[in-house]
Order: structure tokens, then C-alpha cells, then sequence
């Protein structure tokens, strides 16, 4: 996985063993989102829909769904309900999903977050779960999130 950090943002590429259609279904089917990550996920994959995901106990990701190009391009707002520091629908996320050979190279950015300290909090949160999104998009089973019952290290 290629990795940049800017100030206030989280950008990431990653290879995925897949087709983008395959790969699309992971980012608004809520049975499939919840493969990779979280326990709970309401979504709603229209312009103004819901984007809810109940990604760790005490820890829900909330935003709405800005724009969508299936399979494409996506783009949807991101927070956390009862946390000040990004709040819900706060920063956006855009996922661009280009074929690649037999598989599909997901560009993945989140900016808009409010300091350094939260964007590296976010990077973090993000190396766990895109590798989790490409084992299960390719047919494996990345398994139970270990940081459901744990902490996020």
C-alpha cells in the first residue's frame, strides 16, 4: 500500500484482487461493508442518503453520500457521532475504483480533517481497515475485526 499523510488529510492506494464492480458493492451494501469494517451499517447510496457505520463499540462514523459514478467514484461526508473534533458529515471521503488487469486499484482519500493529530489518527484507522476491505473483496475472509474488542492499536 502506498501511503501519504498530508496536514489535514489521509490519502491511500491499494491494489485489490477484484473487479471495481465487486469492489463497489463493498462500499453500499451494508452486509458487505460490514465484512471489512464495523459491526452495524446503515447506508443509503444516493446523493443526500445516509452513510452510518458503527465501526467499534462507542465509535459511530456518520455522513451522507455526496456523489456516486458506479463503479467508479464515490464520494461521501465522514464524522463521529459525540465526537467534537470531527463531527459528523465534517470531512469527506472519495474513493476512486480503477481497473487494473484482472483487479482494481481503489484511490482513497479523506480530507478535511481538522489537525495533524487527527489525520494521523484516521491514517491509522484506515491501513487496518483498506486491508481488510482488499482480503474481502477478493473472496477471503479478513475474520472478526480484532479492534472490536480491543483497543484500536
Amino acid at each position: 500500500m502506498e501511503a501519504t499523510i498530508k496536514t489535514t488529510s489521509v490519502e491511500r492506494e491499494i491494489a485489490i484482487a477484484a473487479s471495481p464492480e465487486t469492489v463497489w458493492e463493498f462500499f453500499v451494501d451494508p452486509d458487505k461493508a460490514t465484512r471489512w469494517m464495523g459491526e452495524t451499517a446503515s447506508l443509503d447510496p444516493r446523493p443526500g442518503g445516509e452513510y452510518r457505520v458503527g465501526v467499534i463499540p462507542g465509535h459511530t462514523a456518520s455522513g451522507e453520500f455526496v456523489e456516486l459514478d458506479p463503479p467508479r467514484r464515490l464520494v461521501f461526508t465522514w464524522g463521529w457521532e459525540n465526537h467534537e473534533s470531527v463531527a459528523p458529515g465534517s470531512s469527506t471521503i472519495e474513493v476512486e475504483l480503477v481497473p487494473e488487469g484482472d483487479g482494481t486499484r481503489v484511490r482513497f482519500s479523506h480530507a478535511g480533517l481538522p489537525n495533524r493529530e487527527a489525520a494521523e489518527s484516521h491514517a491509522h484507522g484506515w491501513d487496518h481497515y483498506l486491508e481488510r476491505l482488499a482480503i474481502a473483496a477478493s473472496g477471503d475472509d479478513p475474520g472478526k475485526d480484532p479492534w472490536i474488542d480491543g483497543p484500536m492499536t
